[in-house]
């Protein structure tokens, strides 16, 4: 086993383990390759950076990430932007009305690059999954009650 990943312990060395690879497939929207190629070029600087500094710790650190990211774009099947909004796709901005009144927008993307807070959704979510290849006026499950596409962009 690589020994990147050793952190010590009063002489007791302890093997950290790889950041998890999702078990789905690798799609991803030009952006999310982009954020992929950005964050591989900023931990190889980050990794000469540690190098140069003889800094042990950050190498194991920044190793680790720079082995999950490079898996990443490795298996990163880029998709290309929806041809049609008539159905929900990977890489849609689909709106919903929820039936407590709630209007959400949401752009469907890749495990990597969802960050639901900023209105993009892994294309493994349970929200995602239900809407994708439904069209404006379906009503899905989404968490505890319902709501209505209401917009496909």
């Amino acid at each position: 086993m690589s020994r990147a990943f050793v952190k010590e312990f009063d002489g007791e060395e302890v093997e950290l383990p790889d950041r998890p690879i999702s078990e789905h497939p690798n799609l991803v929207t030009a952006e999310g390759l982009a954020q992929i190629d950005a964050a591989l070029a900023r931990l190889h600087a980050s990794h000469a950076h540690a190098q140069a500094a003889a800094d042990r710790s950050a190498l194991a650190s920044v190793g680790r990430d720079l082995r999950y990211w490079a898996a990443r774009r490795s298996t990163a099947q880029l998709i290309p932007a929806p041809s049609s909004n008539d159905k929900v796709q990977f890489g849609s901005t689909v709106t919903i009305l929820r039936d407590d009144g709630r209007r959400q927008t949401y752009r469907i993307v890749g495990e990597d690059e969802a960050e639901p807070a900023k209105g993009t959704l892994s294309y493994v979510s349970p929200v995602a999954r239900a809407l994708m290849h439904r069209q404006v006026g379906d009503v899905v499950r989404a968490g505890a009650g319902e709501a209505e596409i209401t917009e496909i962009r």
